[in-house]
């Protein structure tokens, strides 16, 4: 294994967009949920394949989610299940 194969790569999000993601994250939820699909399978198929048809246009879901990489939503995530399962 060379080298460049071990090292690790370092990735940058801005932390500034965290109450944006965590405010689109529930908007998109709720839009989901009230639709009648499930919120989790459906934004789990949005963070995979990035195919906005995922996301219900529903109040504005789809371009709400839009606003935002998915590496910062997918952030966001990773941050409140991290806080929430501090000291377990």
């Amino acid at each position: 294994m060379s080298n460049d194969e071990q090292k690790t790569m370092k990735f940058n999000i801005e932390d500034d967009n965290s109450a944006q993601a965590k405010a689109v994250l529930m908007q998109v939820f709720a839009a989901l949920e009230e639709k009648g699909y499930d919120p989790i399978v459906q934004m789990v198929g949005y963070f995979i394949s990035g195919d906005p048809s995922y996301i219900t246009s529903h109040n504005n879901a789809r371009a709400l989610i839009h606003k935002l990489d998915r590496d910062e939503l997918l952030s966001e995530l990773l941050r409140f299940y991290i806080d929430a399962h501090e000291g377990q």
